[in-house]
């Protein structure tokens, strides 16, 4: 088997200046490489050769490459096509969507298909039929340069976490999202085979307890953070997101045009902070 390139070569635009916490000293990395992640549109066309209906199936936040391997992988599991002999043609139209030919003895109902939500990498295809759906309006800002946090704090909210992560302790396969005070008081955990149905759990818990916005607090993921759950966590004008896992390009985009501090490998001993690195390093001169 032929060994891939090296990441550099094959994502030269995918790095990202990066402020780097570890043993006790900041430094900074001027090309730290970050795993792409972009929005990739389905369009499934069916019935008579002469005379097909276009469904715009769904939004795919996704890494760039082996987009066909992608579609036809989704469609299968989906139960939608069972062989290859069921699509006709399934055409790249650009590096950002493609067109799947249905053959017209395929039994297929488009009103199975009408989904919520779009297809995002944290949680496979979920549908959404519009690019623009994508970018959601955000509800909330968070003020600038606040609060600030310095990094040894956020070093022991990993820990924190982990202490009451019950479903993960009993069964080693469950996400969590956990709402910070700027001084670290956990007020409250979710957990989920879903990281996003996790983050979900807790806006919902927000929600109810009259918790919006959430500019004076830090939430904790304990994976890693994609496009999706940097818009999930905006929605409530969240300053600092954090995680144990690493972000994606469009993570860090969406944390840029937010406002939000993006801090990702938390560790006992190290941390990377992406954008807004004011809010953490600041915080020593004060």
């Amino acid at each position: 088997m032929q060994r891939p390139r090296p990441f550099i070569e094959q994502y030269p635009d995918h790095t990202h200046s990066t402020w780097r916490w570890e043993n006790g000293q900041w430094r900074q990395l001027q090309a730290d490489p970050i795993a792409p992640e972009s929005p990739f549109a389905i369009r499934i066309l069916h019935g008579a050769k002469t005379g097909r209906t276009a469904l715009d199936f769904a939004i795919a936040m996704r890494s760039p490459g082996n987009d066909q391997d992608l579609i036809l992988g989704y469609l299968f599991s989906e139960g939608i096509i069972h062989s290859n002999t069921d699509v006709d043609e399934l055409e790249l139209v650009s590096q950002e969507a493609a067109n799947v030919y249905l053959n017209p003895q395929l039994s297929f109902d488009p009103a199975q298909y009408q989904r919520v939500g779009y297809a995002n990498s944290s949680c496979g295809l979920c549908g959404k039929a519009d690019l623009e759906q994508v970018q959601r309006t955000i509800a909330f800002f968070p003020a600038k340069g606040h609060p600030l946090v310095p990094p040894t704090r956020l070093q022991q909210l990993p820990q924190l976490l982990r202490e009451q992560q019950n479903m993960f302790s009993t069964t080693g396969g469950i996400h969590a999202t956990a709402l910070f005070t700027a001084d670290g008081e956990l007020l409250k955990i979710t957990e989920d085979v879903g990281r996003h149905n996790a983050l979900d759990k807790l806006l919902g818990w927000a929600l109810q307890h009259q918790q919006f916005p959430w500019r004076d607090r830090i939430v904790l993921l304990s994976g890693r953070i994609s496009y999706e759950l940097v818009q999930k966590a905006a929605m409530a004008g969240t300053p600092i997101l954090a995680a144990i896992g690493a972000p994606s390009s469009a993570a860090i985009e969406l944390a840029e045009a937010s406002g939000m501090t993006l801090v990702g490998f938390v560790r006992q001993d190290r941390l990377n902070v992406y954008t807004y690195p004011d809010r953490v390093l600041e915080s020593e001169k004060h």
